[in-house]
């Protein structure tokens, strides 16, 4: 199977690269600038402006993906917020020109990456659960879910939560990473107590993609992890797991950090549906963390 992978040089798009390589998919691998990848066997990187619908069509045209996996976001919500139009083009208006692209060549599935922000307050949430987006990144998600939806080919919605994972060259660090460098630094830091999550590790979330691009999977599901953790949580399972100074983290609310936009305190996702179906099995926290160090 021929997998186009998108947001390729993201933390998430180099993982789901080497899982898919891995076994022994032939990967087409996109993001905006030069490759970050490492070498691999059954790999060929593009880069390719998403937003510009030219570069989409003569992608799809040149490489002809069975499947296409979309990764590629602006993720974060002060971004978002701070540049609107931008977070429309990238998010809503690149998913189009994907879907388009993707429905002409005839792609037989598109499975896309969206989140656990369409969300509002009181989680864990279900698939079914009305979304209520806090920011305009969530909303952004949200439109986005809805074109994937209304498309003519078949296409699965992967909402993932607070991603985690091991990191390597030209790997952006995640939060445990963050907490690690800066506690063997002996470096003080404030983690807030107040923010429930069910964190996602990576390993995890690609198993479950894989799993439903082979079984050709439709509909929405959600790939998080099965505990739910503050950041303050993670970050004393790192200093513990790693034997590093548990004096150095200093627990606040998320009141300490004023933020230009709207985060729910409690959110997180409910994997019920992923279990039974797919036969998702997570990693618990304390597991997956033995793997990312």
């Amino acid at each position: 199977m021929k997998v186009l992978v998108t947001g390729a040089n993201g933390f998430t798009g180099q993982h789901l690269v080497k899982t898919l390589v891995g076994k022994g998919f032939e990967v087409i691998a996109t993001s905006r600038n030069e490759s970050k990848l490492p070498s691999y066997n059954n790999l060929t990187y593009y880069n390719c402006e998403l937003t510009d619908v030219r570069n989409v069509e003569n992608l799809f045209d040149l490489t002809g993906p069975s499947a296409v996996i979309h990764t590629a976001a602006m993720s974060k919500p002060d971004e978002c917020a701070a540049n609107p139009d931008l977070c429309t083009a990238n998010n809503i208006t690149a998913t189009q020109h994907l879907l388009d692209a993707a429905t002409k060549v005839g792609t037989n599935h598109f499975v896309y990456l969206s989140t656990d922000f369409i969300f509002g307050e009181n989680g864990p949430h279900t698939e079914d659960d009305t979304p209520s987006p806090l920011n305009l990144y969530g909303a952004s998600k949200l439109e986005a879910e809805a074109l994937v939806n209304a498309a003519s080919i078949k296409t699965t919605i992967v909402r993932p939560v607070f991603m985690y994972g091991p990191v390597w060259e030209n790997l952006r660090p995640s939060f445990i990473q963050w907490v690690a460098g800066k506690l063997q630094k002996a470096e003080p830091i404030k983690v807030v107590t107040d923010q429930a999550r069910t964190p996602t590790y990576i390993g995890d979330l690609c198993w479950g993609i894989q799993k439903i691009i082979n079984d050709k999977v439709p509909g929405t599901f959600h790939l998080a992890g099965k505990d739910i953790v503050s950041p303050y949580d993670m970050a004393v399972a790192v200093a513990k797991h790693l034997n590093l100074p548990l004096g150095l983290i200093e627990p606040v609310t998320a009141s300490t950090f004023p933020e230009p936009v709207k985060r729910a305190q409690r959110s997180g996702l409910k994997i019920d549906k992923a279990v039974t179906k797919l036969g998702y099995a997570p990693h618990s926290f304390a597991a997956a963390l033995q793997k990312c160090f």
